[in-house]
């Protein structure tokens, strides 16, 4: 087979060889997909195979139909991390992508396209999975159980991405004819918890340690899940065999010699790095000639620009002052530890003109005015909506516009072939570390850990890298590590909580950290507050216990089967 990248290039929308044209006429009542008859030895060949596999895989990238429902309900997730303390939704006005608005003041509807869209895209990314488990079941082919545990390591990540969104799943496997009279009610949130880590358990045993082509899962990406996963059912549940889980299965990732920290924190922005260094899952993108498989899922958030050099982005998901302000470190280079979750006050706003001490990662995350954007000076006409969401548009995923590749005269502005991160080596180091912390085992070898990804930071600092996006003449960068003298268990839990926001700022973790944490609801609520007093929309708004979890979708409800969506009665 060629590399999953280029496969994926090839696949366009398609089911590729999986699904039959009634797919596409379906998506009124989007789960009822029954199974479309079976594949011979004869049938399934390595092109078969091929097409299988790049198809499921392909559900990745969240873009089925059209553009919006890849942006509104992305796997990349930035939409909720507007809904936390990190991010605004920005673009030009609070009335454009309201639905996205909608998230971040936490005015909450089941009609919101966002959570619609994000529900169908991981069920329609689930049944393509289930049709090639169902097409390669009845073989005899080669590699059988591994190219099962691919497709198991697959589904397991979008039941993940769903449960951790809505309070109710269905849940259904390959076998199931009429996934759409499934009952979300069937089974409770710990049972299905239970059985994506089910499958991640049989898909470790089953995986190679390697695979030959670029983006296919090995067995170390089925632990790095299982890390996730057990990290969210540990901190919700406090319970220490998860957590105990955490530390087994990212010590498999660890021990595996197969990946390490960048180089310095640019690095993840840089096409030739694809796949390489931290990327443990990640979505393949490329830039081909029908425009299909760049990143879909964020592209609206490119800054606008001065002089048109990205096209005219849309500037949408900028980071917020209070985050910003997290970046703040202290004359011995360590951040202000104010809160539990590594939420921050606004009495110190860190500006241009800001004369303390700053993590350098602040500015490999976001654009400060006056600052170097990817080797170009970030001016305030790079900001789309200065008076309603100020400066700070997000630089992750933005290469320089000059860099060979992007790809001139593609719409949207900056498109180019960088993967996306979904899980990321400093992700698990730092799982770990908590777990560590959690369960008290060795807060020590916790510190290393923590103090490893802050190396990184450090030595991201001497600027012999390009483009460049530092600033030593204007900005204070200081990051130290954590000395072992009061480090105790309180400490220690602040520092690798506030180093996961620091460490991983947009790229879709903070909502879920601070939900399965349980601080989700005051850190927002002190955020809106505080925060109002520079974006005044926040004004009135609030978030409750309630509105956490998202109900099942409105339409989804009103077309499924026989009304196997209504909420059980009392």
């Amino acid at each position: 087979m060629k590399t999953l990248k280029n496969n994926i290039a090839k696949a366009a929308f398609g089911l590729a060889v999986v699904v039959s044209p009634a797919f596409f006429t379906s998506c009124d009542n989007m789960l009822d997909l029954a199974p479309q008859g079976t594949f011979t030895d004869a049938q399934l060949d390595s092109t078969s195979i091929d097409g299988l596999l790049t198809s499921a895989y392909a559900g990745l990238e969240c873009h089925f139909f059209g553009n919006n429902e890849s942006f509104q309900g992305p796997i990349t997730n930035w939409i909720f991390d507007v809904r936390s303390d990190d991010a605004y939704k920005g673009g030009g006005a609070l009335s454009m992508e309201s639905n996205i608005h909608d998230l971040e003041v936490s005015n909450l509807r089941s009609d919101n396209v966002c959570v619609r869209d994000k529900w169908r895209n991981n069920f329609y990314a689930i049944s393509r999975v289930h049709k090639a488990m169902r097409a390669i079941e009845g073989t005899s082919v080669e590699n059988k159980e591994s190219l099962l545990a691919e497709l198991k390591t697959l589904r397991s990540y979008f039941y993940f991405d769903l449960i951790r969104v809505f309070k109710n799943i269905p849940y259904f496997d390959e076998t199931v004819d009429d996934p759409s009279s499934v009952s979300p009610y069937q089974y409770s949130r710990d049972e299905i918890f239970g059985f994506i880590k089910n499958d991640l358990r049989e898909a470790y045993g089953a995986l190679p340690a390697s695979q030959q082509n670029a983006g296919r899962f090995n067995k170390y990406v089925a632990a790095a899940i299982m890390a996730k996963v057990s990290a969210f059912t540990a901190s919700v549940n406090n319970n220490s065999a998860d957590w105990n889980d955490v530390i087994t299965y990212s010590d498999y990732v660890i021990g595996s010699g197969k990946y390490e920290l960048y180089p310095n924190f640019l690095d993840m922005s840089k096409v030739e790095n694809d796949n390489k260094y931290e990327s443990i899952l990640a979505i393949q993108f490329a830039v081909t000639a029908d425009n299909a498989h760049y990143n879909y899922p964020n592209m609206l958030n490119c800054t606008i620009s001065e002089g048109n050099l990205y096209g005219n982005g849309d500037d949408f998901f900028l980071g917020s002052q209070n985050l910003v302000n997290a970046f703040r470190t202290n004359e011995d280079g360590l951040p202000y530890l104010t809160g539990t979750s590594g939420d921050v006050d606004n009495s110190v706003n860190v500006t241009g003109d800001y004369q303390g001490n700053v993590d350098p990662r602040l500015d490999f995350t976001v654009g400060r005015i006056g600052f170097p954007f990817r080797g170009h000076t970030y001016t305030r006409n790079w900001c789309r909506a200065y008076d309603i969401y100020g400066e700070y548009s997000g630089k992750k995923g933005q290469l320089a516009p000059e860099d060979p590749n992007i790809v001139a005269g593609i719409v949207p502005w900056g498109a180019s072939g960088l993967n996306f991160c979904l899980i990321r080596y400093a992700d698990i180091l730092l799982l770990k570390a908590e777990a560590l912390i959690e369960t008290n085992q060795n807060l020590d070898e916790a510190r290393n850990l923590i103090n490893q990804v802050r190396e990184k930071a450090k030595r991201s600092i001497d600027g012999s890298y390009s483009p460049v996006d530092l600033d030593p003449m204007r900005a204070n960068y200081v990051v130290e590590p954590y000395p072992a003298e009061g480090w105790t268990q309180d400490y220690a839990r602040r520092a690798v909580r506030m180093e996961r926001r620091l460490e991983l700022a947009m790229e879709g973790n903070r909502w879920f950290d601070l939900v399965r944490w349980g601080t989700v609801v005051d850190v927002v609520n002190n955020y809106m507050q505080s925060e109002s007093s520079l974006r005044t929309y926040y004004e009135g708004s609030s978030i409750n216990a309630d509105e956490v979890y998202f109900p099942i979708p409105l339409e989804e409800v009103d077309n499924a089967a026989n009304g196997a969506y209504d909420e059980p009665q009392q």
